[in-house]
């Protein structure tokens, strides 16, 4: 019998239709082509070469196959858009917080106030030294932090010299040299601060917006201060 083919080749015709639109073929258009393909088939065949019913068979569990792929890509958007939705929300409550990400700047403000910067180490260290630069390269404060613990951990820097002196205001960088009981070089990432001023909408993905910090995904946010 030829309904088999005829239906397979009806298939082949969906697909090609379907790769020139932006949306290609439902399974409720399958499924009535199907019909129409089955009710002509059955009113036409030989009655002494009656339909196969194997085959038949087969073609329903495309049908319904194609029908619960539908479904799952449906319930898959809509997932995907419920969770862009709460990373939005997410986003928004840090609008006014403090937060530390990847960076090597300290700015001093003109009461000798400054910003909070962090180290994220690899492992443990034994010793762990931040030096201070400014903006010449000029180093003006040398810290031994001493020994510590894998993970971030949150400094402040009072603002002033190795003399002691309260340096001018501006924007400083820093470097962490850190060293393991064995003598060995301990990766340490140096992170900044940056106050997140507002949540943009504008992709897929929820993007902070950090003022002259620039932007940054939540993703990148490693502490929240």
């Amino acid at each position: 019998m030829s309904v088999a083919v005829s239906l397979t080749e009806s298939s082949s015709s969906s697909t090609t239709t379907s790769s020139t639109s932006s949306t290609g073929s439902s399974s409720s258009d399958l499924q009535n082509e199907f019909m129409t393909l089955l009710v002509a088939q059955l009113q036409n065949q030989d009655p002494t070469d009656p339909m196969d019913n194997s085959q038949l068979t087969t073609q329903l569990a495309q049908i319904s196959m194609l029908s619960g792929i539908e479904e799952i890509n449906t319930t898959l958007g809509s997932i995907t858009s419920q969770l862009d939705t709460n990373e939005m929300l997410q986003a928004s409550t840090l609008i006014g917080n403090g937060v530390l990400i990847e960076g090597n700047s300290i700015t001093v403000g003109d009461d000798s106030s400054t910003t909070a910067f962090g180290v994220e180490l690899d492992s443990a260290a034994t010793s762990v030294v931040v030096t201070i630069k400014d903006s010449s390269g000029n180093t003006v404060r040398t810290v031994d932090l001493g020994s510590q613990s894998a993970g971030i951990q949150t400094y402040s820097w009072d603002g002033t010299n190795d003399s002691g002196t309260a340096v001018d205001a501006g924007s400083y960088t820093y470097t962490v040299t850190a060293t393991s009981s064995s003598g060995s070089t301990v990766t340490a990432t140096p992170l900044k601060y940056a106050l997140v001023y507002g949540v943009n909408t504008d992709s897929s993905d929820a993007v902070l917006n950090l003022g002259l910090s620039g932007t940054a995904s939540l993703s990148d946010v490693k502490q929240i201060i």
